[in-house]
């Protein structure tokens, strides 16, 4: 069982969180920015690229609202902003090293709840405007969802399998020896897949794909625009450093403190995340489905009863 973190820590998680997402996209910018000439540029040339988005985020916040014919500006912010909330949520059963803002008995649940959320927070987006392209971004969103859930549920399920708690705190304490990644690789790479997925990007960005105009993003602008697209970020560094606990050891390592270790294996995910983009090609949900519910759902399985099978000979 993780030990629960201060008041303070509910205040400063969003705050870290956000952090980590700036520093991720600024990365992003500099990787695409260097594979895109094709050769490294230099140190002062990957600085610009590093602050563009934030340069991005300061125009959007002067930038003025899209509106469009008969939208539901309700429904449409309430999908912007639960985005983010989604991510803050899921994040808040996330240690950080052996503590957690919180760690309830049901933490692997609580963040698959969250996930949820945030199928219906970018339905919700691309309904709002009332408009043809954001609302086909929002069902690309939903099938996608449809297409990854089940392998990414039996990943989840696996790793509650192995420490015998749904309880995320007991996951990484059942670690301490040997790393689920060890005796659980498919159960790894279905959630890493799960988690590109989730925050729809790399090349499971359709929801968002220029064929749609942006998709459920076409009619976002200004502080809408920034608020959806920074809870993918933060969706996006929520769920790489979810696998920490659940398949890395969380804060288990050497010399270092748990949290340096956390932080440090959250980095390494992220950083290959994010430097992979580029090696796939952005995903037709129908063909992602075929190869998610004939491979990789019976793959899942077959790993979850082999770990059912050695937790029952231990």
């Amino acid at each position: 069982m993780a030990d629960t973190g201060p008041s303070w820590a509910a205040v400063a998680l969003p705050m870290a969180l956000a952090a980590a997402a700036v520093v991720t996209a600024g990365f992003s910018a500099v990787v695409s920015g260097e594979a895109g000439r094709g050769r490294a540029g230099s140190v002062r040339e990957a600085g610009v690229r590093a602050l563009s988005p934030l340069r991005e985020a300061l125009r959007l916040l002067v930038q003025q609202p899209r509106r469009t014919t008969a939208a539901d500006p309700l429904l449409g912010r309430l999908g912007v902003v639960l985005v983010p909330v989604a991510a803050v949520l899921a994040g808040g059963v996330l240690p950080w090293g052996f503590r957690a803002v919180s760690d309830p008995p049901v933490g692997i649940v609580w963040f698959n709840a969250m996930e949820a959320l945030a199928w219906a927070a970018v339905w919700l987006a691309g309904w709002g405007p009332n408009s043809a392209l954001s609302l086909i971004g929002g069902y690309r969103f939903l099938a996608q969802g449809l297409a990854y859930e089940l392998p990414h549920m039996f990943a989840l399920t696996t790793a509650a399998l192995g420490a015998e708690s749904l309880r995320v705190g007991d996951v990484v304490a059942a670690q301490d020896g040997v790393w689920f990644v060890v005796w659980m690789p498919v159960a790894f790479v279905v959630y890493l897949l799960s988690a590109l997925a989730m925050s729809f990007w790399g090349p499971f960005s359709h929801p968002l794909s220029r064929d749609a105009a942006g998709g459920a993003a076409a009619e976002l602008a200004g502080v809408d625009r920034l608020v959806f697209l920074g809870g993918r970020w933060l969706l996006l560094v929520v769920t790489a450093g979810f696998s920490v606990p659940l398949f890395l050891g969380g804060g288990h390592g050497p010399v270092l403190p748990g949290w340096s270790w956390t932080l440090l294996k959250t980095a390494a995910v992220l950083a290959l995340l994010v430097a992979g983009r580029r090696a796939l090609p952005v995903l037709r949900m129908e063909r992602y489905t075929e190869v998610a519910w004939m491979v990789l759902v019976p793959l899942t399985l077959l790993q979850a009863l082999f770990v059912a099978v050695v937790v029952l000979d231990r």
